[in-house]
């Protein structure tokens, strides 16, 4: 009981002070390995509150406020201890080192001593440095999968302490974000007009990474834009949000999204975050995760 104390006293207060002495990629997935252990040791929720940043979103099912949601919804009492464990294996950070991202896969386990978990699935989470120099996750979103028939991906491991070459940068953020705002709406724009495949041709990444629930996910735009054109319906996005880091190369935003047929009628609404990162000096999108609301129960 002493060493579980302790641990936990660890995580709470020698994480922080270490993030602040190394500016590292490292220090990003170390936090990231800490959030997924305070789970294992306490509880998901508890997790989430001691990780979560002030502002940080999360969807329940719309997006809300993390932090007050989490203290505001108790865990239900239960004879069973859920767990919900998960790993990085990919993780980027921007050139300014104070906005990130990871992501990998995710699994269930109705108790946590159960053997098999009855669930899986891919996470991502956009991390944003703090005054005292902690990482804070500021939006959290994934989609479920089958099962995976192999093993999934080893977790991401760095051959030595791995630097980024960190400068003063003197970005107007407020014009950045609004100008990634407007790159949001172009997409929307041109996904409605042209179908949301060949939008993608235009404005993804060659190594985009799309995720869409029910799915592994789908790594390349030549695989994203064949999944987007198979589903054959209009998509349109409403963004709600943006954020860019300091040095301007690395931002995310997320809304809310409608797919309708070619009658127009609703087939599917829920929400989405897109990670976007600057090439050339365009923004491109990195990854894309869209998560379905609940389907409306009928009278």
């Amino acid at each position: 009981m002493k060493t579980t104390v302790l641990c936990l006293l660890l995580v709470y207060f020698l994480v922080p002070l270490a993030l602040t002495q190394d500016s590292t990629l490292s220090s990003l997935v170390d936090t990231e390995r800490a959030f997924a252990r305070a789970a294992a040791e306490r509880n998901t929720r508890e997790a989430f509150l001691a990780f979560i940043a002030d502002d940080g979103i999360l969807f329940r099912p719309n997006a809300v406020n993390g932090k007050k949601w989490l203290q505001e919804s108790p865990t239900p009492a239960s004879t069973k201890r859920a767990l919900l464990s998960w790993q990085p294996n990919i993780r980027r950070l921007s050139q300014a080192q104070d906005l990130g991202y990871t992501t990998g896969p995710w699994e269930y386990k109705e108790d946590i001593n159960d053997r098999e978990p009855v669930a899986y699935g891919n996470f991502v989470t956009v991390w944003k440095r703090q005054s005292d120099g902690s990482w804070k996750f500021v939006i959290d979103l994934g989609i479920s999968n089958p099962r995976p028939s192999i093993a999934t991906t080893t977790s991401w491991e760095p051959k030595k302490k791995e630097k980024v070459t960190k400068s003063e940068f003197k970005t107007d953020l407020s014009a950045q974000r609004a100008t990634l705002l407007n790159r949001e709406r172009d997409f929307s724009i041109s996904s409605r007009k042209d179908g949301v495949a060949k939008a993608f041709t235009t404005y993804a990444a060659p190594a985009v990474r799309l995720y869409r629930n029910d799915n592994f996910p789908f790594i390349g735009s030549d695989a994203a834009q064949q999944e987007l054109a198979a589903r054959k319906a209009i998509v349109t996005w409403q963004p709600a949000f943006a954020d860019v880091s300091k040095s301007g190369d690395l931002g995310y935003a997320y809304g809310s999204y409608e797919v309708t047929d070619d009658s127009n009628v609703n087939v599917e609404r829920g929400n989405y975050l897109r990670i976007w990162k600057k090439e050339n000096g365009n923004w491109r999108i990195v990854l894309d995760v869209a998560n379905p609301l609940p389907a409306e129960k009928k009278n």
